[in-house]
């Protein structure tokens, strides 16, 4: 791994979620609140529509770090705050943005913040990932 400044892009992607995408990871993790896939029941708790799982959006954050990794071994802490929802729309899905930073180098480690936005806003607060750097 070369050198890591505080500051430096190390890795960026975009995911597009689909209803689809919400079943499947749905069926993988066992959470089948309807709140993931039924329009009526969202509203009918006050939600503006269907979310994403909360864990759905976390693990699509921190998987954008493997490449630049090259081991997911190398993580070794992962913590997020949930801010804010995604919307999952039944025809356009939701589009989620995902920046990994240097956020400070330390003896070996280095801590990456992830910035994961959806429409513009932040959706996971203080996303910060401790990963080894030797």
């Amino acid at each position: 791994m070369t050198a890591l400044v505080v500051g430096d892009i190390v890795a960026e992607r975009e995911v597009h979620l689909t209803r689809e995408s919400l079943v499947r990871y749905a069926g993988a993790s066992g959470d089948f609140n309807p709140i993931h896939y039924r329009d009526d029941i969202a509203a009918s708790v006050g939600l503006p529509g269907v979310l994403a799982h909360g864990m759905l959006t976390m693990g699509l954050a921190v998987e954008t770090l493997v490449p630049w990794l090259g081991d997911s071994g190398r993580i070794v802490d992962y913590g997020v705050r949930f801010t804010r929802p995604v919307v999952v729309d039944p025809e356009t899905g939701a589009d989620l943005q995902i920046v990994a930073k240097v956020g400070a180098v330390e003896d070996g480690t280095a801590r990456i913040d992830l910035t994961v936005t959806f429409g513009g806003t932040t959706v996971l607060g203080k996303a910060q990932v401790r990963v080894r750097t030797a």
